[in-house]
């Protein structure tokens, strides 16, 4: 699943992965946090996750929160 897209349309909404997708994203997401340095921000959060889930081809907003 790792899929280098820039432009947002060709992105896969959070809300489109089934829940397995969803989790194996999570999973693979919390590695990449354990070696990262820690933040509090919920802003910085949502924008490293964000990012991070672009990489992979799969669009995320703070609408998916809900």
């Amino acid at each position: 699943m790792r899929n280098n897209h820039k432009n947002s349309s060709a992105l896969k909404p959070w809300a489109n992965l089934n829940k397995q997708e969803q989790i194996d994203l999570r999973i693979a997401y919390q590695e990449e946090l354990d070696n990262q340095p820690n933040t509090c921000s919920m802003d910085k959060k949502m924008a490293l996750f964000t990012s991070w889930l672009e990489k992979r081809g799969v669009s995320f907003s703070i609408n998916d929160l809900k």
